[in-house]
């Protein structure tokens, strides 16, 4: 395994490399094609670079794990917007994930429907692409590169077209308190109407999500200052009071302990099955997921589905054409090599991301066919 300890080990491991390489940050998220390659680790890249808290700006190298950064932004009362899900409950896997692998997967939790999603809360990125050079956001750009948003394209790209070597966010404060308003026993279609209500009322909804099944449960998140919530709960919960019996839980840490397991699927950790992630539009969610059958969860309002499907399913095939894309995110390396992990693109989005591989990683060697159709 190759394990640089600095940016410039690095460009020289990938300038000389003979072959493809397997990039790693903390091994947590095994999602996408298998890869065959030499495994490259980002683990030894760790470190923060700069930190103010005034100015909501943070600045780490790409292997720090995720828990590093968090807790430091928690010594000043601040957080990253986006929620991180921590994808080790769901995949079963260990190790730390690292600051460097949210990025390149854009990992975004429930607070995406309030804050944006990873990539809106990042604003600046260094890595080496696929020929050893060094680039940046805002600095150093290769005539062949210049005009592309950089920010953008890395973050989602799963080490496809570089090796992130360093990632710079926005941060915010952190919440005073929190408080779930529930509602029990609604169907799909009625908790997406619940839920679309909330976020369409003036109270700041940072959580909606439906957990279908024998005891369906739909949770609507606020936060803030304690006597904010406690003045938007009880406005919440009497304009959903038409869809049921409504109550509020105002005991922040088993709110917390609510979305953490929501965030990272934790009903579905150890279940035997494979588990796509959907996305659709919310009006959607309760016919896609009736379609898709297995056990299913709602967040983001509805716009993201969370199925619990038969081993080896191909869901797609069983889905059909739909105005949205399904995500492969758990399942054997031998189905993942079967079934392509990543919503297959059209023709234009697809030419156009070749296009780019081409520019960011002429020979091919980056964690090549990871998100190939």
């Amino acid at each position: 395994m190759l394990t640089p300890t600095s940016e410039a080990e690095l460009s020289a491991a990938i300038a000389s490399a003979d072959g493809p390489l397997r990039i790693l940050g903390g091994g947590t998220r095994p999602i996408g094609r298998p890869v065959t390659g030499q495994a490259l680790s980002l683990g030894a890249l760790s470190g923060v670079e700069l930190y103010e808290p005034g100015a909501l700006t943070i600045v780490v190298k790409a292997g720090t794990p995720l828990a590093e950064v968090e807790a430091l932004l928690a010594k000043e009362n601040q957080r990253l917007p986006f929620e991180p899900m921590d994808h080790r409950t769901l995949l079963g896997t260990e190790g730390e994930p690292t600051i460097g692998g949210v990025v390149a997967a854009n990992v975004s939790g429930p607070r995406r429907i309030q804050a944006g999603a990873c990539r809106d809360s990042l604003i600046g990125v260094r890595f080496v692409d696929g020929s050893g050079t060094i680039l940046k956001n805002g600095g150093r750009v290769m005539k062949n590169v210049t005009g592309y948003d950089l920010v953008k394209l890395m973050a989602g790209s799963w080490g496809t077209l570089g090796v992130l070597t360093e990632v710079a966010f926005k941060v915010l404060p952190e919440t005073e308190t929190q408080a779930n308003v529930l509602i029990d026993g609604l169907s799909p279609h009625q908790a997406v109407e619940a839920m679309s209500t909330a976020l369409g009322s003036p109270f700041e909804i940072t959580g909606a999500a439906h957990l279908p099944g024998d005891s369906p449960l739909t949770m609507l998140r606020l936060e803030g200052f304690a006597a904010s919530v406690a003045y938007r709960t009880e406005r919440l919960s009497a304009l959903l009071a038409p869809f049921g019996s409504v109550r509020a839980d105002s005991d922040a840490a088993s709110v917390r302990a609510a979305w953490r397991d929501l965030r990272d699927v934790a009903a579905f950790s150890g279940a035997p099955g494979d588990v796509w992630r959907i996305s659709v539009k919310p009006s959607d969610a309760p016919d896609i997921a009736a379609l898709a059958g297995g056990r299913a969860m709602f967040d983001w309002g509805g716009g993201l589905i969370w199925v619990l499907a038969p081993e080896a399913t191909d869901l797609r095939a069983r889905l059909g054409a739909f105005a949205g894309h399904a995500t492969l995110v758990r399942a054997s390396e031998e189905t993942r090599a079967r079934i392509a992990p990543f919503q297959p693109a059209a023709a234009p989005i697809a030419a156009l991301s070749e296009g780019l591989r081409r520019q960011f990683d002429p020979r091919g060697i980056l964690n090549p066919g990871l998100m190939a159709a």
